[in-house]
């Protein structure tokens, strides 16, 4: 649960840490090695949360600047767009008529990279997308189906944001 009020943050944190020790040191026996290896403090778990905050708030202004750069590059009848982490990568078989010609255009915002390629390989080029900021066009001639796969390379980091127009 996210709180905006930092104090009240803090006095939640404090109340739970304040109950955590009245009830590890209220035990009934005391048999040997109780409470020895206590969890770790409260402060690691509000670290934490405060990590992830940060996390999401970066990832979302990266999703916004790649959104950005591809607006800068738009021409054409959009298809399919979207955004995606690095990690996860984008696996997508657009609705594409068969015979027309398409551009597909890309750009990371991180750090690393990302290899993109087409299924079949007659679609487009096989092609290496940095996580630079900079955007990256493909043709591609579609044929019955073309499926359409960008994985990022081990530790790459980031958002890949993706546009298909028709041209």
């Amino acid at each position: 649960m996210t709180y905006s009020n930092s104090r009240f943050s803090l006095a939640v944190c404090g109340v739970a840490a304040s109950v955590f020790l009245v009830a590890s040191c209220g035990g009934s026996g005391g048999g040997e090695g109780e409470g020895v290896n206590a969890p770790p403090s409260s402060s690691a778990s509000r670290a934490s949360r405060a990590s992830r905050t940060t996390d999401e708030a970066s990832e979302k202004e990266l999703t916004e600047q790649a959104q950005a750069a591809l607006a800068a590059v738009h021409s054409g009848a959009m298809v399919e767009a979207g955004v995606e982490r690095v990690g996860d990568g984008i696996h997508t078989e657009p609705s594409l008529s068969e015979g027309r010609t398409y551009r597909l255009s890309l750009v990371c915002f991180g750090g690393g990279s990302a290899r993109l390629a087409f299924v079949p390989a007659s679609a487009g080029a096989e092609t290496q997308v940095p996580c630079d900021q900079s955007v990256v066009q493909q043709r591609i001639t579609a044929g019955k189906r073309v499926h359409i796969d960008v994985d990022g390379a081990k530790g790459s980091t980031g958002v890949i944001a993706w546009q298909v127009d028709a041209i």
